[in-house]
């Protein structure tokens, strides 16, 4: 059996990413990040991390996600490009349930996401936390 193609075109490869998260395959989407990647949250509330550095911390803050976040589908996914090579600027909307809770998850995100290599670079996830916290009282960011 042949080993599947990873892309390496910014809005092919950002698209498979959300495939391998539907399917709940967190070391595939890891996998996808440079060793050297760098993932920030500029609207990390105190207590959850604002910057994780390098594929281990990536691994680390992912690791629970599928037993956290039951993802079901990305509806609405626009992908920009920019005029920076390897750089684009996603909109995308994320829905689901929560699993601890049992309760909806939808939230909106606006992504801005560098590819060099055929692997993610750079991963900023402009997301609403604070959205989170009102639909489950105690999610723990940093647990996610």
């Amino acid at each position: 059996m042949a080993t599947p193609v990873t892309p390496t075109a910014p809005e092919e490869l950002y698209r498979h990413s959300l495939r391998l998260l539907l399917d709940k395959d967190i070391p595939a989407w890891v996998e996808l990040f440079d060793e050297r990647a760098v993932m920030e949250f500029p609207f990390a509330p105190e207590g959850w991390p604002a910057r994780l550095e390098g594929k281990a911390e990536i691994v680390a803050y992912m690791r629970h996600y599928p037993d956290r976040i039951d993802l079901h589908d990305f509806p609405s996914v626009e992908i920009h490009r920019t005029i920076e090579p390897g750089t684009i600027v996603v909109e995308m909307r994320g829905v689901g349930r929560l699993v601890e809770t049992g309760g909806p998850f939808d939230m909106t995100y606006i992504a801005v996401v560098t590819v060099a290599n055929g692997r993610i670079a750079s991963y900023r996830d402009y997301w609403n936390p604070l959205a989170l916290r009102e639909s489950a009282a105690g999610f723990a960011g940093s647990e996610r």
